[in-house]
């Protein structure tokens, strides 16, 4: 794990409500805009026993499981399935790269599909759309139009906004984010357009919070 904290949710539909983020360390991909490198390495091995209890400890019943990717490390399954075995509610924030068909089917997934302009587009598992549910949401962080494009293509081909919430954000300060929501209005998008509400709150590059 590299860092346990309580915060507010500044993302996907649960944005503003208090979390525990457990955040684990490393990830294989190199988005060129990522904001979390900070987490690739260090961070200390803990048992899972022990991180639930962390958890649970807060008080809070809203957790989320991040990165990096969570999904890259063997014992984020048996910790998403004993959090939501102690009535948590689970969410996991997710690259899109890894296969998700192990996750316990009473987490939240919000899967993130990698757009050209992070240089992972290549790296999409496009069969964890297919496995996608209506408590499930699916994100795009766009940085050009082109992204935009790609992310307007993705949806509707696997109409994904029939299957589950759909949310589009900007790669902060990357783009016009008054654009963004021209674009999606003018295309008639079913989606909803997100903040990252904590970069808001307190300066973009702050860990922990």
């Amino acid at each position: 794990m590299h860092e346990i904290y309580l915060s507010v949710q500044g993302e996907s539909t649960f944005a503003g409500r208090p979390c525990v983020f457990l955040r684990t360390t490393g990830c294989p991909l190199r988005c060129v805009w990522c904001d979390t490198e900070y987490a690739f390495h260090g961070g200390e091995s803990m048992a899972v026993d022990d991180v639930v209890g962390r958890a649970v400890a807060f008080g809070v019943p809203l957790v989320e499981v991040t990165g990096g990717e969570p999904l890259a490390q063997r014992a984020t399954i048996p910790l998403l399935r004993a959090l939501a075995d102690h009535g948590l509610e689970v969410l996991l924030e997710t690259s899109g790269a890894q296969d998700t068909a192990d996750v316990d089917p009473r987490v939240r997934i919000i899967l993130d599909v990698k757009c050209p302009d992070s240089g992972m587009a290549d790296r999409n598992h496009w069969p964890n759309l297919d496995r996608l549910r209506p408590h499930d949401e699916v994100k795009f962080v766009l940085a050009s139009r082109a992204d935009y494009d790609y992310a307007r293509d993705v949806i509707v081909r696997h109409r994904l906004t029939e299957r589950c919430e759909v949310l589009l954000s900007t790669a902060f300060d990357a783009l016009d984010r008054r654009d963004v929501v021209e674009w999606l209005l003018a295309d008639r998008l079913d989606v909803r357009f997100q903040l990252q509400m904590h970069k808001f709150i307190w300066p973009p590059d702050a860990k922990g919070v």
